[in-house]
């Protein structure tokens, strides 16, 4: 019973935000057509590129137990990867710095680094888990 509450309000709250989207995007009277594009791309590329490629380096690399989540870093990463795009393929001085004032490609990096760590450290504790629920040999 909870963990329904919990999805309708996560529904609920995912809705909302949508809404705050349409509504901005309407208001501002954006390129309807250049947003389109870009969100058809997005599922271009995800579909295309990012989801094939996880699985089959999840299906190549990762043997037992811990394939999940390598596959969930290898989803996050290429995610990561996608929305850092745009600034990763511009680099170089700005004619006004305060558009992009942090360092994009450090960022991404340790954002990507994080990722990994938090994979390393589940796989971990699910082996620590699982060793546990062995009987001694």
């Amino acid at each position: 019973m909870r963990v329904k509450v919990l999805r309708l309000l996560a529904g609920a709250a995912g809705l909302a935000l949508m809404g705050v989207g349409a509504s901005l995007l309407l208001d501002r009277q954006q390129d309807l057509m250049g947003v389109l594009e870009w969100l058809g791309g997005a599922v271009v590329l995800h579909d295309a590129l990012i989801a094939p490629l996880v699985l089959l380096v999840g299906l190549v690399l990762v043997r037992g137990g811990v394939r999940g989540p390598v596959r969930g870093a290898l989803l996050v990463a290429g995610a990561l990867t996608a929305v850092a795009l745009p600034v990763l393929l511009r680099p170089g001085p700005r004619a006004n710095s305060t558009v992009l004032p942090l360092d994009y490609p450090r960022n991404w990096l340790l954002t990507l680094v994080a990722v990994a760590t938090v994979t390393a450290l589940l796989m971990a504790a699910k082996e620590v888990r699982s060793s546990r629920r062995r009987p001694p040999s």
